[in-house]
């Protein structure tokens, strides 16, 4: 049955290099004809997959706007294309623009639905995807320094595969690359201050606090930065959307819904359960 109202969704981390996971990204629908689709990250690992994925999803939503993850940027031994870093994240951006998906370097949509307002009204959106990385600056408990914190991770066997082939050429490091990152963003974020209220689409979480009930505490530090910290309150921010953390859910900070959109792995959501309606309305009290 179709939708009486188009809608905002979201979904992220859906990881389709595992059979199941592909079998529901293939059960991907939009309610209404103009729904749009936000990904935040994590499609897969290899070109092949993630083409798959958004041209298979770019063809069923009106529109498709889509975020990098940290699994997206990998460079995998055997891969075809052994791009590596910003050469790598550049022709993710390149395929994208070839299915009409919206990537972060592009001018950011307004989405003219429902949502925003605490009735499911209110005017137009500015829809934001973001790249941020991480700096590794949410540093380990009982550490004050990154090569403390990640000296603990290691001592700790709590290591993100990142370190082994998430690649920063032509950066110095990670961090490094997640310093222009930001500054870019805050320069966008900026210019957009006199037009629409803003989404804000970013695979990491802008702030620490859902990486609290994490088990490994050890692993925030490959989860975001201090620099986003106050994003959603210094901006006209209506939502925040992310993933990673594979811990979907719904939460608030200084009033601002932050919604988790993961579907994770097999193994988590078997374990866990799973939201049944996997592109989640990014304003519940919109969608009907």
């Amino acid at each position: 049955m179709t939708a009486t109202r188009k809608t905002l969704r979201a979904v992220s981390d859906l990881h389709i290099s595992y059979e199941e996971n592909r079998a529901l990204t293939e059960g991907i629908r939009p309610a209404h004809p103009e729904d749009w689709l936000i990904v935040a990250g994590d499609v897969g690992e290899r070109f092949a997959d993630i083409e798959w994925a958004l041209r298979l999803l770019a063809g069923r939503f009106a529109r498709v706007v889509w975020a990098p993850g940290n699994h997206e940027l990998w460079t995998l031994p055997g891969e075809p294309d052994q791009a590596r870093g910003v050469a790598r994240y550049d022709r993710l951006v390149a395929l994208c623009r070839e299915l009409g998906v919206l990537t972060p370097e592009d001018p950011w949509p307004v989405w003219d639905g429902p949502g925003g307002g605490p009735d499911g009204s209110g005017g137009p959106l500015r829809i934001a995807p973001l790249f941020t990385l991480y700096d590794y600056s949410w540093y380990a408990p009982g550490t004050t320094t990154p090569e403390a914190s990640l000296a603990r991770a290691h001592e700790a066997g709590i290591v993100c595969t990142d370190e082994a082939v998430l690649h920063h050429e032509p950066y110095a490091g990670r961090a490094e690359w997640c310093a222009d990152r930001i500054a870019y963003t805050e320069r966008r974020l900026a210019e957009a201050a006199d037009g629409p209220p803003l989404v804000l689409v970013n695979h990491w979480p802008l702030v620490r606090q859902p990486t609290e009930i994490m088990t490994h505490q050890e692993f925030a530090q490959w989860c975001g930065t201090v620099r986003t910290a106050d994003w959603h309150t210094r901006f006209d921010v209506r939502a925040v959307v992310y993933g990673h953390l594979h811990i979907p859910r719904s939460t608030r900070y200084d009033g601002v819904p932050f919604e988790e959109v993961s579907l994770g792995y097999p193994r988590e959501w078997k374990r866990f359960g799973r939201r049944a309606e996997l592109a989640r309305p990014v304003f519940p009290g919109a969608a009907s």
